[in-house]
């Protein structure tokens, strides 16, 4: 049976009464359907209805041209359509055929549909803290998925624990936020001491920034993954794409466990 057959069942089965709109939803959002890019894609429209985010573009290893073809595919069926690890030299051949497409340089993130100033469509809030300067590619990754994905950010920026008075000034601000993502370097200690301060999740972001010794983000990963401080949440190395998703599914599951209370 191909996927249009079990569509067509589907919408029979409501129009005559035998399977309600919210049943048919959640069938409809397991529903094997994808559409075909050429030879080297293939999209996946249900993901926004079946896991509340839409599929995100992986710039690297695309050509231009890949990545001009997926953005068209996926323009009709996406409020927004981000593509991530986007260099400079890329977007300038991407914008050349899609005029409208926006860039976040810091983020090497460019999006279509959606802007990082529009109105929050979530609840809640996301802090962003940064340890240093050189970790604010994999910050601002992080920074732009989640207001693209429509919810409220908050960045802290140079705040790592070789000054850590800097941190401690703004405990209010660690303390405004729902969700923390704290992204850091060298040895990783920053995530440990927010989460001593923090009443909230804290999904901690190791970069690969650091001196020989922590090849290549290891060694933050390893501080991260053995913190002593209970409820951090670790991702992979320089990861602040997974991180703002994360988050932003923490706040979904809230609003939604808040909703069915009410």
């Amino acid at each position: 049976m191909t996927s249009t057959d079990s569509l067509h069942q589907l919408l029979n089965a409501v129009s005559s009464g035998t399977l309600s709109p919210e049943d048919a939803l959640e069938q409809l959002k397991y529903l094997a359907t994808y559409e075909s890019v050429e030879d080297f894609a293939k999209i996946d429209h249900q993901r926004q209805v079946r896991t509340g985010f839409p599929e995100v573009i992986w710039g690297i290893g695309k050509t231009p041209e890949q990545i001009v073809e997926i953005f068209r595919v996926m323009m009709p069926h996406q409020t927004c359509v981000m593509a991530t690890r986007i260099e400079p030299a890329v977007f300038i051949q991407l914008q050349a055929h899609l005029p409208q497409l926006q860039y976040y340089p810091k983020a090497k993130i460019c999006a279509l549909g959606q802007t990082v100033d529009a109105p929050p469509k979530h609840p809640g809030r996301i802090g962003l803290i940064s340890a240093g300067t050189a970790d604010l590619p994999i910050a601002e990754e992080a920074a732009v998925t989640a207001a693209l994905c429509g919810f409220a950010v908050h960045r802290l920026w140079d705040v790592g624990v070789a000054g850590i008075h800097r941190l401690l000034q703004n405990r209010g601000a660690i303390a405004q936020a729902d969700v923390l993502i704290v992204v850091a370097g060298m040895e990783g200690a920053l995530a440990s001491v927010v989460a001593g301060l923090a009443d909230c999740p804290v999904i901690a972001v190791p970069t690969s920034i650091g001196y020989g010794a922590s090849f290549n983000g290891l060694a933050p990963l390893l501080t991260m993954l053995n913190s002593c401080a209970p409820g951090i949440g670790v991702v992979n190395i320089d990861n602040g794409f997974g991180a703002a998703i994360l988050a932003g599914q923490i706040l979904r599951t809230a609003a939604r466990i808040k909703a069915v209370d009410e």
